[in-house]
């Protein structure tokens, strides 16, 4: 696996092949949220690809939500998010966790879907080791510094374009609405009861949390 070149890994997908095109971002962010559910998240940061399928997002809408980094105006950390879609918003939380998030919305139009959780699927030994090796596998990358710490994922890729190396994103198995489940989304000050965390159901690398026994059915809006 170590030698293993990102169109070797492409190869090992067994949904498609094709990388989500930039229209795709484009559209409104909960359409994108929930959309991304079951795509591959794919990293050739360092020497060895790795990869793993979305599991878990959060939706986050811009100048009208209080919990939204846009929400007060463009500043020089949160300016890309009115840029082109389909770029990597990277931040760093706490002094030590990085978080990465997709942008979404035609430019001009802040917004950004975060990526809560993955199911490791490449490179597994190497997002193991990155993370200090979890005594369980569903440990590895079930929360967004997990997961980026997983995927070697730091500010370094903060404004990369997500259609290419080193951050691209595979068009995943389709998730039907009946394994998909809503919920506030986890640890905010502001609009805490807004139901914009997305969540494929009973898979084990969502982050274990109280809101997932109370999370609702999805209704499906829109497909890709």
């Amino acid at each position: 696996m170590a030698h293993m070149t990102s169109k070797d890994l492409i190869k090992t997908q067994p949904a498609s092949n094709q990388t989500l095109p930039r229209e795709f971002y484009g559209q409104p962010t909960t359409v994108v949220a929930r959309n991304v559910l079951g795509c591959t998240l794919v990293s050739t940061v360092g020497q060895t690809p790795t990869a793993g399928r979305i599991v878990e997002v959060e939706a986050y809408l811009g100048s009208g939500d209080p919990a939204a980094h846009s929400y007060n105006g463009p500043t020089p950390r949160t300016r890309i998010q009115w840029g082109p879609p389909g770029h990597a918003y990277v931040y760093l939380i706490y002094g030590m966790y990085h978080c990465i998030n997709f942008i979404t919305e035609p430019e001009g139009t802040p917004g950004c879907v975060l990526i809560r959780g993955l199911e490791p699927l490449v490179g597994y030994k190497c997002m193991s080791d990155r993370r200090n090796r979890p005594k369980q596998k569903r440990d590895t990358a079930n929360g967004p510094g997990k997961l980026a710490q997983a995927l070697g994922i730091d500010r370094t890729q903060n404004g990369s374009d997500l259609t290419e190396e080193p951050l691209f994103v595979l068009k995943g198995l389709p998730i039907s609405a009946t394994h998909v489940r809503v919920s506030p989304r986890i640890g905010l000050v502001h609009a805490v009861d807004v139901p914009l965390r997305f969540f494929i159901h009973n898979n084990e690398h969502v982050s274990r949390h109280p809101f997932n026994r109370n999370a609702t059915a999805y209704s499906e809006q829109s497909k890709v």
